[in-house]
């Protein structure tokens, strides 16, 4: 038992963004949206980070497409990046004062 509570206490200083608030525990209101990797946008300068271009389609024509930087976490803690056509769940997550 001890050794499985050190593991747990390892993953959770690992990954502090999870902190064992999974979808049946959120307090505050959430959505969660399919979503696609549309493109991935090469930086300009070597100084600048690749983008990710990431359609919702659920969304209106206007706000469809978001980019963000094409840097991720596996579940083992490395970095990893998204490719072209990788499918995805955007998860929008309010405060509950929100």
């Amino acid at each position: 038992m001890r050794e499985l509570n050190d593991l747990l206490s390892r993953k959770q200083r690992r990954f502090p963004q999870h902190d064992g608030n999974s979808e049946g525990q959120r307090k505050g209101p959430w959505k969660t949206l399919p979503a696609v990797v549309q493109k991935i946008v090469k930086p300009l300068y070597p100084d600048q980070v690749e983008k990710v271009e990431i359609l919702v389609p659920a969304a209106d024509d206007l706000f469809r497409e978001i980019r963000i930087e094409n840097t991720f976490t596996d579940v083992n803690g490395q970095r990893v990046a998204l490719t072209d056509g990788a499918r995805l769940d955007v998860t929008f997550d309010a405060e509950a004062s929100a």
